[in-house]
């Protein structure tokens, strides 16, 4: 009888010292297939590895690990997708959640956390973190998302022209790497300084960064 092969794990996260010491906790007990540092690079190597599920930062370049996996969701992608993040907030593992994610583990907690939460995807469970359970319960006990989680309120073009502009990225740039023109990359700009309430760039960087699509 052949061996069962070890759970194919895709690591997003773009600290490459963090990375390593994930690599080095999960390799005993699964094949890491691949190692990449941004979101945009991770719907990418999902689609061409095919792992059996995703351990991923929150927080990274070009496209946040949140709205990669609603990418993923979108295209028809079911690989569970276990977050792994220095967020400890309800609003964050609440958004992660509600995009489809299977597991929400923040990066402080013990190694033998992040295993359990990965086991837990794989048996197509979801997994979230005790230390923010009661937290999460409260805030939907709270309403509607968009209620407690203004970033809610924008769509899903917006929150990738946002975090590229809190980037630093200018117009023209965004454009091309998002296929549309820079006169839309100002409507979407302009867009979501209406639905925000703020009227500076400053401020939108400011709100990017509050909401973790961009860090300092």
């Amino acid at each position: 009888m052949r061996p069962l092969r070890p759970p194919r794990v895709l690591l997003a996260d773009d600290h490459l010292l963090v990375a390593e010491a994930i690599r080095s906790m999960l390799t005993p007990e699964f094949d890491l297939v691949g190692v990449v540092e941004d979101g945009r690079a991770l719907v990418e190597a999902a689609g061409r590895l095919r792992p059996d599920v995703i351990v991923a930062d929150i927080t990274m370049p070009h496209l946040n690990g949140i709205d990669a996996l609603a990418q993923l969701r979108q295209g028809g992608d079911r690989v569970p997708l276990v977050f792994l993040t220095m967020h400890r907030d309800a609003t964050f593992a609440r958004r992660a959640l509600d995009a489809g994610a299977s597991g929400f583990v923040l990066k402080h907690s013990a190694a033998s956390e992040l295993i359990t939460a990965i086991h837990a995807a794989l048996e197509g469970k979801t997994y979230l973190t005790p230390q923010l359970a009661d937290d999460v319960m409260e805030a939907i006990k709270q309403g509607p998302e968009w209620a407690v989680d203004p970033i809610s309120a924008l769509t899903p073009r917006q929150r990738e022209v946002l975090q590229l502009l809190a980037e630093g990225r200018p117009a023209k740039q965004i454009a091309a790497s998002l296929s549309i023109s820079a006169r839309t990359v100002e409507f979407h700009k302009y867009r979501m300084m209406e639905t925000l309430h703020v009227h500076t760039n400053a401020e939108l960087v400011r709100f990017a960064l509050k909401h973790g699509l961009v860090e300092l």
